[in-house]
């Protein structure tokens, strides 16, 4: 039996949904390479919330997801941007959400690292007061025995003066940081306010001022995530790290090749499409530890597609995607986000996404998902 998706003005094409999931080993530990999956929030449906409210959160639902990415070995990243930090998620609820995940991972024994940000910043902040937010996170995350991923700041973004101001703060926190941390460049395509990050836009130059900042403090620097979207880039910065600093891709278009690396390296993750991929993407990395590059390849390669597709401009909506997925998947049973972000993808987008994740078989019941696909076409009137 068929349905009938929509495309893109106004005609529909028919689709044959698979019957049944891909199937995987069973789950265990991944061990070549250090995984991270950024996690999606689960919004209260029934909450009564405007776009501008706090946002209201299934705690039990949100936690039961983070169990469900654990379970297959992989670590969360917690209230990072695939949380919807500043797009509906602001720093309350995340300072929350990092205290309830965190104490999860300790009861499972599950990995995790938490953004430290500077989003209480509602407004014009100077550089002291910039300083003084991400102390406040920090400190939040270190108590709660989580791993601190120092975040861009739209605030640094905006107040800073030159690559020395990044230099000083960078530098301030990581010499009072307890434990080595993460360091996050975040590029525009992702969150426009961080234009010119590191002072400049001219990325080469911002990639020494990076690399100046490791380098003052290796010993601070667990890793660096990378989300430019350049993977040649990425490549180039990885092989200057100080010896015993990790990359993590966030390149959420070329993981398969940077993972599986080179003869001079490779990269570890921490990337939001492996929330929807999560048991797909650890079983490519159980294939990975045992040597097997080519057949890793060949497990996660046709999982771009469907990365490419969530992840189009504008490039900071792929949450919409994600949750969609997670929803279909049975995670899940509604699609609602907070601040209202379900509506930040057309019906075209959602019903290719659909096709895409269900051709690779990622839905743990497809008859499930397929009948979640026809009830949202029959509610925005396309027939079937």
């Amino acid at each position: 039996m068929t349905i009938r998706l929509p495309e893109p003005g106004g005609t529909t094409r028919e689709y044959r949904p698979r019957a049944e999931p891909l199937a995987l080993s069973a789950p265990g530990p991944l061990t070549s390479r250090t995984v991270f999956s950024a996690a999606h929030v689960v919004a209260d449906p029934h909450a009564d919330t405007t776009p501008d409210s706090p946002a209201a959160v299934d705690w039990d639902a949100t936690l039961a997801f983070r169990r469900h990415l654990w379970s297959h070995g992989l670590g969360v990243a917690e209230a990072m941007d695939t949380a919807q930090r500043g797009m509906g998620l602001d720093w309350a609820g995340a300072a929350e959400l990092i205290r309830r995940s965190a104490a999860e991972a300790h009861s499972v024994g599950g990995r995790i690292a938490c953004g430290v940000g500077t989003d209480q910043l509602t407004g014009p902040a100077g550089l002291p007061e910039i300083r003084a937010a991400y102390e406040e996170q920090l400190a939040v995350v270190e108590e709660s025995g989580a791993q601190a991923v120092l975040m861009a700041s739209r605030a640094l973004a905006a107040a800073a003066s030159g690559p020395e101001d990044y230099l000083d703060l960078y530098g301030h926190l990581l010499r009072q940081a307890g434990e080595p941390v993460i360091l996050h460049w975040l590029g525009p395509m992702f969150d426009p306010a961080l234009h010119g990050y590191w002072g400049t836009a001219d990325l080469d130059a911002a990639t020494e001022t990076f690399l100046d900042v490791i380098a003052a403090h290796p010993d601070k620097v667990d890793g660096i995530k990378v989300s430019l979207l350049d993977a040649r880039r990425e490549v180039e910065l990885r092989r200057r790290l100080p010896e015993g600093v990790r990359c993590y891709t966030g390149d959420d278009f070329h993981y398969p090749e940077l993972i599986a690396g080179d003869e001079q390296g490779f990269s570890h993750a921490l990337l939001g499409i492996f929330d929807p991929l999560g048991p797909l993407a650890a079983e490519a990395v159980r294939i990975l530890d045992t040597g097997d590059a080519e057949a890793f390849r060949k497990t996660l390669d046709p999982t771009v597609a469907l990365s490419r597709h969530l992840f189009e401009p504008p490039t900071r909506f792929y949450k919409t995607g994600v949750v969609f997925l997670a929803w279909l998947a049975g995670h899940q049973d509604h699609f609602t986000m907070v601040g209202g972000l379900q509506s930040a993808r057309s019906l075209p987008h959602l019903a290719r996404a659909y096709e895409l994740a269900d051709g690779l078989g990622l839905f743990p019941d497809p008859a499930r998902a397929e009948s979640r696909m026809r009830a949202l076409l029959a509610v925005q009137g396309v027939p079937q």
